[in-house]
């Protein structure tokens, strides 16, 4: 199978292709990324040299760039996105422009090319707070900001495809993920850099907000199923089920690192912050997905990654991350009495 996978230099993108190809010695992907500023090639460094990869850089925005992508593609799986829900307040723009436009231009030129299976990546978010049993996927959608609003239209879009042309539209829904190589804007790759420093960690409002912190590892090997045996037009939600508040994530980090609370910060919230997200993943586990890590086995694998790579986060923490930390935390840590 030939796969093209948008956004690979990111994240969960590169977490997958790594898996993909560790799990399939038969397949081809292409990475298409535009190396936004979560894009890094550094991620992929050690499949730079297999003959069953190759990067392509360039937008999924732009139909003659995705079109030379697709040839002779099987299968299309799309990560590119924007994705940052504290960015798309300031500037909701650009996560309409990628997240709904660029699905567009990708799901036609798809199309166009005879594609047989079309996962679209997208994120619990969509449902809006859960405030009581995890939501299936036949949830209202519901969602409260600029990213996640983009996320659903795009979504929406790919799945329109599917009622309109038949054209194979798969959407995953993933909960919140940890693992290595997650861009230090997040919060667990956040709080642990910071605390490594002995920085802050400006935890919003009273920390009792509830999330599903899901290994990046289970999220991809969920995409991976679904990707082989999921059922056009279907839906599925990926989330192993591990519900923590952020203010016990906090502790849990500072104390894998024998570093004091006092380094918590309780910072002015995020407008129209949710409280809670809860996705039932029964639908996915009877495809025969299980989820391998707990969760507190995520979020300390993901804190050791960071402490034995400062190498990789570094480099990161500086020029645009800068300018953005000081835009988004200052003025909040200033109001709580930690300016450092």
């Amino acid at each position: 199978m030939k796969i093209l996978v948008t956004g690979g230099a990111g994240f969960i993108g590169s977490n997958f292709i790594r898996l993909y190809l560790d799990h399939h010695s038969d397949c081809e992907i292409v990475n298409l990324d535009k190396l936004t500023y979560a894009g890094n090639l550094e991620n992929l460094r050690d499949v730079e040299n297999d003959p069953r990869y190759r990067f392509m850089p360039a937008d999924i925005c732009d139909p003659d760039a995705v079109r030379l992508a697709l040839e002779g593609a099987d299968a299309v799986v799309n990560f590119a996105a924007e994705t940052h829900v504290d960015r798309s307040i300031g500037d909701p723009a650009g996560f309409l422009k990628t997240d709904v436009f660029g699905v567009h231009v990708l799901i036609e030129a798809a199309r166009e090319h005879g594609v047989t299976r079309f996962i679209q990546i997208s994120t619990d978010e969509v449902y809006g707070p859960a405030l009581g049993d995890p939501l299936k996927e036949d949830a209202h959608l519901n969602p409260r900001n600029p990213y996640s609003a983009s996320k659903a239209g795009g979504e929406l879009l790919a799945r329109s495809y599917f009622a309109t042309h038949g054209f194979p539209v798969i959407i995953t829904r993933g909960s919140n993920n940890v693992g290595p190589n997650q861009y230090p804007e997040k919060v667990v790759p956040l709080f642990t850099t910071n605390a490594i420093e002995d920085e802050p960690l400006p935890l919003y409002g009273d920390g009792n907000q509830e999330r599903d912190y899901t290994h990046v590892h289970d999220h991809c090997t969920g995409i991976e199923i679904v990707l082989e045996k999921g059922e056009p037009g279907g839906i599925y939600n990926v989330g192993a089920g591990n519900h923590m508040r952020n203010i016990d994530m906090a502790r849990l980090i500072l104390g894998e690192m024998g570093k004091p609370e006092s380094l918590i910060r309780h910072v002015r919230d995020r407008e129209g912050h949710d409280f809670r997200y809860a996705i039932d993943a029964a639908k996915l586990r009877a495809l025969g997905w299980e989820p391998r890590y707990g969760t507190e086995e995520a979020i300390l694998q993901a804190v050791r990654w960071y402490i034995a790579n400062p190498d990789w986060w570094k480099p990161l923490k500086s020029g645009e991350f800068r300018e953005y930390y000081e835009r988004q935390y200052r003025e909040r840590l200033q109001e709580a009495g930690g300016s450092n």
